[in-house]
């Protein structure tokens, strides 16, 4: 297991290399000028012309290519145009946000759905398993903006259960250590901070957590289906096994492996950033983070974002191949 572990991550070195000559090349070839929506109104041609000698602009692009690996390889992802800000240090204070929201998303998706979609597939073809695929399928269709903004009018405006927005209340004064909101509150034993955080998590986590829910449960209903007709299980069920023994030993064990899959897949990109979802709540993470930066150009933070991004998508991938290898030993053997 070792073995395969290092050798996924030295797989991961030459894709991050080709990922970062395309996204610099199609970075380069976005319409629009950094240094011209830097400026906005105030751009004039001495202007445009120092800015595009600050950040290496007016140099060829083999030579800005280079100078951007070069930084790279020390971890060094530039500074944003329109902030100045290291793209790193805005990163790690956007991201821990993302994080939360995510985490959150994802443990209402897998909670929840991998049970209903057991039950729907133990219940095929009567009333509870058509209302939880009817179910799942409104939630695949439903844009997530929509139900956003939805569970906004509903729990926010109208029943004044929930909050609207933000990550905390402004006027809470916390104290954050990790940025995670919810654990620093719980770090620094501010318990009123650590409830706070997590009230402003319901509406977004459950907006978030819709499509990878609704996915969950149609991919483990067709799994634990497929299952359920296998041979060893019915012969299980003749030696007189209990049925809890039998759905846990030889039906969820062998009906897990595509719905860790999709588990792994839906945390890519839950961590990718919620764009619209974060918007809408005015959620400070690196997907609201990501929709100002395309509008503005910012080169340096789209660049960053995406190699990111892939790094993530390309760790998420190697622990579901090791969490294959735990739920299933006949994949280590091969």
């Amino acid at each position: 297991m070792l073995r395969f572990i290092l050798r996924r991550l030295a797989l991961m070195v030459p894709v991050l290399a080709g990922l970062s000559i395309l996204l610099f090349a199609w970075v380069r070839a976005l319409p629009g000028d950094p240094a011209r929506a830097l400026l906005g109104q105030r751009a004039t041609p001495e202007g445009i012309a120092r800015v595009n000698e600050v950040y290496g602009f007016n140099e060829p692009v083999l030579q800005q290519y280079l100078t951007y690996v070069q930084a790279l390889l020390k971890g060094d992802l530039g500074r944003s145009i329109t902030t100045g800000q290291p793209v790193v240090e805005s990163f790690f204070d956007r991201f821990p946000g993302t994080v939360e929201l995510a985490l959150a998303a994802l443990m209402i998706a897998v909670v929840a759905g991998i049970p209903m979609g057991y039950w729907a597939a133990k219940h095929q073809g009567r009333f509870l398993d058509t209302f939880i695929v009817s179910g799942s399928l409104l939630g695949v269709v439903t844009p997530v903006f929509f139900l956003a903004i939805m569970l906004k009018l509903v729990f926010a405006d109208w029943l004044g259960w929930l909050p609207t927005s933000l990550r905390q209340d402004a006027r809470m004064d916390a104290t954050h250590v990790t940025n995670f909101y919810v654990l620093d509150g719980i770090l620094t034993q501010e318990w009123d901070a650590a409830w706070n955080a997590a009230v402003h998590l319901v509406l977004p986590s459950i907006a978030l957590a819709s499509i990878p829910l609704a996915i969950i449960v149609r991919i483990t209903r067709a799994a634990v289906a497929e299952v359920l007709s296998d041979d060893y299980v019915r012969t299980a069920r003749s030696k007189g096994l209990a049925s809890g023994l039998i759905s846990r030993r030889h039906v969820l064990r062998n009906a897990l492996l595509p719905v860790v899959t999709t588990i792994g897949l839906q945390a890519g990109l839950l961590l990718s950033g919620a764009v619209l979802t974060e918007t809408v709540f005015g959620w400070s993470g690196i997907g609201k983070y990501l929709f100002e930066a395309i509008g503005q150009r910012d080169y340096p933070v789209l660049q960053g974002y995406i190699l990111f991004i892939a790094l993530i998508y390309a760790l998420i991938n190697l622990a579901v191949d090791v969490a294959y290898g735990i739920i299933d030993p006949r994949v280590r053997v091969q």
